[in-house]
């Protein structure tokens, strides 16, 4: 009989029964002069003393705005160091962090603040085209009338405030600056006693994922789901305090907040952010002048990077690891990879933000053909399964549903009993949603999805959202979305649309609604007007038909 598609991961590391801020508080005692944090838009350079310094200064200035245990803190910004200074101070006083996407426009921000019912947020002025002051106020009516800590809004019952990271920022608003100044309002020893209050399996942090049903979910991840999830892919690393990793990806998601901040923070390795979003020039030089031994990114970065013409006139040689995920990576890239950039050991990593998120990880020794065609065996730790629609054990060579379970399972969904239940089966087994195939090694390959999710440049699309979102447009009487492949971005998006009767749009007219309504990622780059879908005869949509013919009309092939 074959052998079932079931792995345990390796039992050899443990788990560290810590918070973030004990874990924190441990690297700065045995690295204290070592650097920390390396932020070279923002021209700032920390020691894990002095970066433990402005740390323990936002945590007491947070707890003498009246944020409690359990409280929720946006962050709303591109990488910068505050972003890594908030992470950390919030965990350190109980708070729970909401991570925010930077791309996220008016409604999709409402949204988040409601649902979460964050108390604060910290927020940048602006960033590329987006002008998060001016959201804001067009948000809360009145806001500038108000005093940080006193808001009263009918929109956002919870909020009581906005942090800016501006220098001088609009009125109502707090600014970052000013922020440390309270620390003096809290007494240390309650800090002290704040932290000693704080147990590893409370929650620490919440994370929007795009909901098939249209509304985003938050995924509620504790401070043992994901320390952990950051110490184990650092050790499948080996990361050291002599390893100098650079951070391209964004810290709103858990590749930049979990595997790098926490990857590091975890195993005393310095943090360095190039810029605030990628830049493939500025991440090169970040590498060759910061002597660089792990870069992190997706696969649409590192082509980026090995097509950029002034990687042949940088130094690369300190590179020897790094992770590309978010999506299957072409043979042809990975070769480049390794031998262009050095990067011998780099490695793939699979999960999901309700994971947090590394479940299965190739190994630095793993030959190049399994580091792009699967997706690595199982983390330690952790125990990965497939199955059938019976939610039977299916064969090895089978495909199957993928399941995870361990410690890196989320809490649950926010504030969304139902989707938690869908999700997190009894015996605490995450539904992935992915199609997938075991070898006899224990090696996944990743076949398709159940769920129509489209990956685009690391980013997750779910189709159902961007639907609901078209019927909200009054010349659209129906709309499917679907994704086709793409050398550049691995998928793009279609949108097939249909019109009401008498009533008309453009391609560009709704490519322009689009953008002043969703952050950019999502907006589809190809529409498609029809009077009717391809249909079963039952009535249901045929979607595998319709990427067909947009394959077919649009010249693109699968890669």
């Amino acid at each position: 009989m074959s052998q079932p598609s079931y792995t345990r991961g390796p039992q050899v590391r443990p788990l560290l029964e810590q918070t973030i801020g004990q874990a924190f508080d441990a690297t700065v005692a045995r690295c204290a002069d070592g650097e920390a944090l390396v932020v070279r838009h923002q021209g700032l350079h920390y020691t894990w003393r002095q970066l433990a310094e402005e740390v323990d200064q936002h945590a007491r200035a947070l707890m003498a705005l009246g944020v409690e245990c359990g409280d929720r803190v946006g962050i709303w910004a591109p990488n910068c160091a505050q972003w890594c200074i908030l992470q950390l101070a919030s965990a350190k006083v109980g708070a729970i962090l909401v991570n925010i996407n930077p791309a996220y426009r008016v409604a999709e921000l409402d949204y988040v603040l409601r649902q979460s019912g964050c108390r604060w947020l910290v927020c940048a002025d602006a960033f590329k085209a987006s002008d998060y002051h001016a959201m804001l106020i067009e948000l809360v009516p009145g806001l500038a009338d108000q005093a940080p800590g006193t808001w009263a809004s009918e929109t956002l019952p919870e909020l009581r405030g906005v942090i800016s990271l501006a220098e001088q920022p609009p009125s109502g608003f707090l600014p970052w600056r000013q922020l440390a100044e309270r620390t003096g309002q809290t007494d240390p020893a309650a800090y002290l006693a704040r932290q000693r209050s704080l147990q590893f399996d409370h929650p620490v942090n919440i994370q929007y994922t795009s909901g098939t049903t249209g509304a985003p979910k938050g995924a509620t991840l504790s401070h043992y789901n994901i320390l952990n999830n950051g110490w184990m892919v650092g050790e499948s690393l080996g990361l050291s305090d002599r390893d100098r990793m650079v951070i391209p990806v964004p810290l709103y998601h858990c590749f930049g907040m979990v595997m790098a901040n926490l990857g590091c923070i975890t195993h005393g390795s310095t943090m360095i952010y190039p810029n605030d979003a990628f830049d493939p020039e500025l991440t090169l030089r970040a590498v060759a002048e910061e002597r660089a031994s792990i870069l992190y990114g997706v696969p649409t970065m590192f082509i980026a990077m090995l097509d950029h013409p002034a990687r042949q006139h940088l130094d690369l040689s300190s590179l020897r690891s790094g992770i590309m995920a978010g999506a299957t990576c072409p043979i042809e890239v990975m070769r480049r990879v390794i031998e262009q950039m050095h990067m011998a050991e780099v490695q793939i990593a699979y999960g999901m933000t309700e994971t947090s998120p590394v479940s299965l990880q190739t190994g630095p020794d793993d030959e190049l053909e399994l580091r792009v065609t699967t997706v690595g065996r199982t983390q330690p730790q952790l125990e990965t399964k497939l199955i059938d629609a019976d939610g039977c054990i299916v064969a090895r060579g089978q495909i199957g549903e993928l399941c995870t379970r361990g410690y890196s399972v989320m809490l649950g969904y926010w504030n969304n009993p139902e989707a938690t239940v869908d999700a997190i089966d009894p015996a605490r087994w995450m539904h992935t949603g992915d199609l997938a195939v075991m070898d006899e090694q224990g090696y996944v390959r990743i076949v398709g999805r159940n769920k129509d999710m489209i990956i685009r440049g690391g980013e997750n699309i779910y189709p159902r959202e961007l639907e609901e979102f078209f019927y909200t447009h009054p010349a659209v009487a129906d709309a499917q979305v679907i994704g086709i492949p793409c050398s550049k971005y691995g998928e793009e998006v279609v949108a097939w649309i249909k019109l009401h009767p008498g009533h008309s749009a453009s391609a560009e007219e709704l490519q322009a609604w689009c953008k002043a309504r969703i952050a950019h990622f999502k907006v589809p780059r190809h529409y498609r007007f029809v009077d009717e879908f391809p249909m079963t005869v039952t009535g249901k949509v045929q979607k595998f038909r319709m990427r067909e013919i947009s394959i077919e009309e649009l010249g693109e092939r699968p890669i």
